[in-house]
């Protein structure tokens, strides 16, 4: 089975008011295995940050404004998606967003649905594991000791990693799992059916060169707007 991990950030909450995409991640797993194939793009959304959105990615118009359109990466997308089934946190909110996006450049693009074998929920996954809990990606790393220590900021690829790692301890060890799938209003399927065999190795890796050069430059933007003084200045 071929999955992918994804996740968005956006330029705030909600598609219908005309929030973007900013930023989509990635990456791929192979019979449960990452193959360490990814899939990363900054994206120009032709409007500015809203403040909540700009404080927890770190991201800003000024860096964002020289990036791809959506419709220019669109393709590539769609082409590491496909045939895939997606894991997402909350992919109500990721697969709404991606379908406002799809919808702007016309309906021969389709939904996500129209692209993919089906889309497995991890925020709902965790609710039946885990009820009565928190159900956030930082309190699913705490609870099932993935190391987040380095997520100091949201970013769609780290997130992503962070995801693989989370959906795989989560679901490790079982047999055959299924969630009752209903298409949502969006078009997503909140949770397809996905056979969930036994780990045997989960393959961590590091942040790659690139990503850590992004993320320093992101901080770097943050420190010179705090006038050089930053919680995390200290830190190596």
């Amino acid at each position: 089975m071929r999955q992918v991990i994804l996740d968005t950030e956006t330029t705030g909450l909600s598609w219908e008011k005309g929030n973007r995409i900013v930023e989509i991640g990635c990456v791929e797993l192979l019979e449960r295995r990452p193959t360490r194939r990814h899939f990363q793009r900054y994206l120009n959304p032709e409007r500015e940050m809203e403040p909540g959105a700009a404080e927890v990615t770190g991201l800003t118009w000024d860096f964002l404004r020289d990036k791809p359109l959506f419709h220019e990466v669109a393709q590539e997308f769609l082409d590491f998606i496909r045939g895939s089934e997606l894991v997402i946190h909350n992919a109500a909110f990721d697969v709404g967003f991606l379908n406002a996006e799809l919808a702007r450049l016309g309906p021969e693009y389709g939904r996500i649905d129209d692209h993919v074998s089906g889309v497995l929920d991890t925020l709902a996954l965790s609710k039946q594991r885990f009820p009565g809990q928190r159900h956030s990606l930082d309190a699913l790393c705490k609870r099932l000791g993935v190391d987040n220590g380095h997520r100091t900021l949201h970013g769609a690829l780290l997130d992503a990693e962070l995801l693989a790692d989370v959906y795989l301890t989560m679901t490790s060890g079982q047999g055959e799992f299924s969630l009752g799938a209903e298409a949502g209003e969006n078009g997503t399927s909140r949770a397809a059916e996905t056979a969930l065999r036994p780990l045997a190795a989960v393959v961590r890796r590091g942040i790659l060169p690139e990503e850590a050069e992004a993320h320093a430059a992101r901080m770097a933007g943050i420190a010179k707007k705090a006038g050089g003084t930053v919680l995390w200045g200290s830190e190596a």
